[in-house]
């Protein structure tokens, strides 16, 4: 099967989790948007396609399934790619911990947007450093806090044990969180030696470095969810 991945163009965003997890499987996709730019999102998100209405992207068409929100999909594509565990147990505390993965990137963009995300980020510079600090000092330390002992209860190396989708999604927030506030987690690293090091070992295995590599990759920006302002990372 083929899958077609919709997602906006000039991003990583929320579909670069999907995108990974894709990548890493050897799947056959298309990166739709890409290809055919942002207007053949819209049909399906005015309901005019057949299959479910997807709110937002991502959303994945497989055959005639559509599938939308990121937490979702990984969790459909994990037993059908070998990125989860086969037990119901695994893949629900799979599924649990991508969501908790959802709301760390929800809290991260709000450090930029804290007010409204239709508003520039100039407009809303004052509560977004305010936001910020919040974020770096409490919020952040928080949640990969709680990851660092997700990987230790599991044994050091992995969320769940064995190499899943969690783990391509906890490199995604790493090196995110790593270009949005470089001095921030320059600090945190040294209390995430487990974190760090499958961030490293995600971005060596080969389809994971060969995408890393190529212009598939699209490079951070002050368009998508991690974004670099100097003033946030005080």
């Amino acid at each position: 099967m083929r899958y077609q991945l919709y997602y906006w163009t000039g991003i990583q965003g929320r579909g670069e989790f999907v995108r990974l997890a894709l990548e890493d499987a050897g799947a056959d996709y298309v990166d739709v948007a890409r290809e055919q730019g942002d207007d053949a999102i819209m049909p399906f998100l005015r309901g005019e396609k057949p299959g479910a209405r997807p709110f937002a992207p991502p959303f994945l068409k497989a055959g005639r399934l559509v599938i939308a929100q990121t937490a979702e999909i990984l969790s459909w594509l994990g037993p059908r790619h070998a990125l989860v565990p086969n037990s119901e147990a695994a893949r629900l505390y799979a599924h649990q911990l991508e969501l908790t993965i959802s709301d760390l990137v929800v809290e991260a963009h709000d450090t930029h947007h804290p007010i409204a995300g239709g508003l520039y980020y100039e407009d809303q510079r004052p509560a977004a450093k305010q936001r910020a600090e919040d974020f770096r000092t409490q919020r952040m330390p928080k949640f990969l806090g709680y990851f660092e002992q997700v990987l230790d209860k599991a044994g050091g190396r992995h969320a769940l044990g064995r190499h899943s989708y969690v783990d391509l999604s906890l490199f995604q927030v790493m090196s995110g969180l790593g270009y949005a506030f470089p001095k921030a987690m320059k600090r945190m690293r040294k209390k995430l030696p487990l974190l760090t090091s499958l961030a490293e070992r995600v971005a060596e295995r080969p389809r994971i470095a060969a995408y890393l590599a190529s212009p598939r990759r699209i490079p951070f920006n002050e368009m998508g969810i991690f974004r670099h302002y100097p003033e946030l990372d005080a």
